[in-house]
């Protein structure tokens, strides 16, 4: 197992909370803080680190801690403080306001073990008589209590997908299946999900029903019949998901129907209807002989009815039906030729420029960009203009090395919250590449906020806005944009705006995007990746932007690499 760097940093501070909560002493604790930071700041990767006491802030103890952990996977260290430390006060943290040393002064002086008891502490007034409490945070407390743990109606994408990648890394090592698929509103990349549904084809029924019986972490078997096993996931919120067990022959047009929308399906069942036809999950059945016909492919199914294959990432209000065309050109992945916003250990990335670049030549790609924070960005080590023409000299080296190949050197430049830039013009003129974004004060009006982001599009020098709004899919609502504003002076000042493929984000949404492909802005899909793993995110967002019936000629990103180059000259 290949550890990287920023697995260290999240152990050390692991580390630190675990002895926070067991009460150990502060300058214990703030070793393992210190090692993180240390470690945050150092630009080289693990792999080229030969002795970690020799960075300053690490001492003997803690470069034990990580030599064991990247030999053996694992740490002794946090083995014992985990059975030393409730398991319950863990999920305490979550709750806002709660840090270690609040909660270790609960733990030690009330007894407070999980959030039964803080409740129960809190209710019965002992929590605001702790010194450093009081009455407004016993009040806070038992509020976010209240709200903890409801689990919300639509998870978002980013979770189901872990979970799905879960249970399909499992149903491909099943005996019995033929073939299966997700489908439902994840297959749709619909940006929350209700819950998961599987299609799988089988010979037979009975010995798939038993290995599915046999999934871990099942809280509940709702059903378990001949077509249809339906379970209940305990993780970290319940997961339900149906699997149907169909023949092979009845595959395609099972997947068809339960991939949805309902809009459609009713959509696809009239134009049926109309030539005499009956299209059910089993197959589509000609109404006056009864016969039923069955196909192998969507693709076939669709081709029957006189269609192009309509992606599922478009089957929504049914209108697709009429409208989707042959000539429609939708992005595919394969279109996409580099990744121009990622980040490397120079800022707060787990790999360095070069295995960013191998990985990213491995994944067939002709350039890519290097886009590290800038200053502003304390917490993710942004780079001051010393070390970003520094970073510009090593990229100089490494692109000698290649001859199929091409790193541009970018950076991310934050649009800070007084509505300057980060860096003067001088500076973004040596670069090859500027994204300019928001990540402070996202409570400013919108007016505020729209005269932030024209600073940048009127610069000359910013070629992209990323993640646009600020969004997190279900956990944050992005700052407040004027999205008619933004797409007419990014059309106005020829910027492109991003599609960020983290699932976390898909900044734009779907139907922004759709707007400003309208309104002829350019696009670039990017996967804001800060390790070697997180570049196969460029999948999602392709299947993102396929749901904003984005054309590839609206992409930045589906160019060739002297197309590119000569598009950023001009631009």
């Amino acid at each position: 197992m290949e550890v990287n760097k920023k697995e260290i940093i999240r152990l050390l501070e692991m580390i630190a909370i675990y002895m926070e909560l067991k009460g150990e002493n502060t300058f214990k604790v703030s070793a393992f803080r210190k090692a993180a930071n240390a470690l945050e700041t150092d630009e080289r990767s693990l792999t080229e680190i030969e002795d970690f006491t020799s960075i300053s802030g690490i001492g003997k103890g803690t470069a034990a801690v990580i030599d064991e952990y990247i030999k053996e996977g694992s740490s002794s260290v946090l083995k014992e403080l985990k059975e030393e430390v409730p398991a319950g006060l863990i999920p305490l943290l979550q709750l806002p306001g709660l840090g270690g040393k609040k909660i270790a002064k609960l733990y030690q002086e009330l007894g407070i073990e999980d959030v039964t008891s803080l409740k129960e502490a809190c209710e019965a007034g002992k929590v605001q008589g702790l010194a450093g409490f009081g009455k407004k945070t016993e009040e806070k407390i038992l509020s976010a209590i209240a709200n903890v743990g409801s689990r919300p109606e639509r998870l978002p994408l980013a979770y189901m997908l872990l979970v799905a990648e879960q249970i399909e890394a499992r149903l491909s090592q099943m005996t019995d299946i033929y073939r299966f698929s997700r489908a439902g509103s994840l297959r749709r990349m619909r940006e929350t999900i209700k819950d998961l549904d599987f299609i799988i084809g089988t010979q037979n029924p009975e010995s798939v029903r038993q290995q599915l019986l046999e999934l871990p972490y099942i809280k509940e078997v709702i059903g378990a019949g001949d077509t249809k096993v339906s379970l209940v996931f305990e993780l970290e919120y319940d997961v339900s998901a149906d699997f149907r067990l169909v023949k092979p022959e009845e595959f395609i047009t099972t997947l068809h129907h339960f991939t949805g929308s309902k809009d459609h399906n009713v959509r696809m069942r009239q134009l049926a209807k109309e030539r005499g036809e009956k299209i059910s999950e089993y197959g589509v059945e000609n109404v006056d002989t009864g016969e039923i016909l069955t196909f192998s492919s969507e693709e076939e199914f669709f081709k029957h009815f006189d269609l192009p294959f309509i992606p599922p990432e478009v089957r929504e209000d049914g209108k697709e039906v009429e409208t989707f065309s042959h000539n429609q050109e939708l992005i595919e992945l394969e279109d996409i030729k580099g990744d121009l916003h990622m980040h490397s250990t120079w800022s707060d990335g787990a790999h360095t420029i070069e295995e960013m670049a191998e990985a990213c030549r491995k994944r067939g790609y002709q350039y890519m960009a290097i886009t590290d924070h800038s200053q502003y960005l304390k917490v993710a080590n942004g780079l001051t203009p010393e070390r970003l023409l520094k970073q510009r000299e090593e990229i100089k080296k490494l692109n000698e090395k290649y001859d199929d190949f091409l790193i541009l050197s970018g950076v991310e430049m934050d649009i800070l919250p007084d509505g300057t830039l980060d860096y003067d013009d001088e500076l973004l003129a040596e670069m090859d590449f500027v994204i300019a974004s928001i990540h402070s004060a996202f409570s400013q009006p919108r007016e505020k906020i729209m005269e932030r982001l024209k600073t940048a599009l009127t610069n000359a020098h910013v070629d992209l806005i990323a993640h646009p709004t600020g969004r997190k899919i279900g956990r944050r609502e992005g700052y407040d944009v004027d999205i008619d504003m933004l797409i007419e002076l990014a059309k106005e000042t020829n910027t492109a705006l991003e599609l960020n493929a983290n699932p976390n984000r898909l900044d734009l949404a779907a139907e922004y995007l759709r707007k400003a492909q309208d309104a002829g802005v350019k696009l670039l899909i990017n996967t804001d990746a800060h390790m070697v793993d997180t570049l196969k995110h460029m999948a999602i967002g392709v299947s993102a932007a396929k749901k904003g019936w984005i054309k590839k000629s609206s992409v930045i990103n589906t160019l060739d690499r002297n197309d590119l180059l000569e598009f950023l000259h001009n631009r």
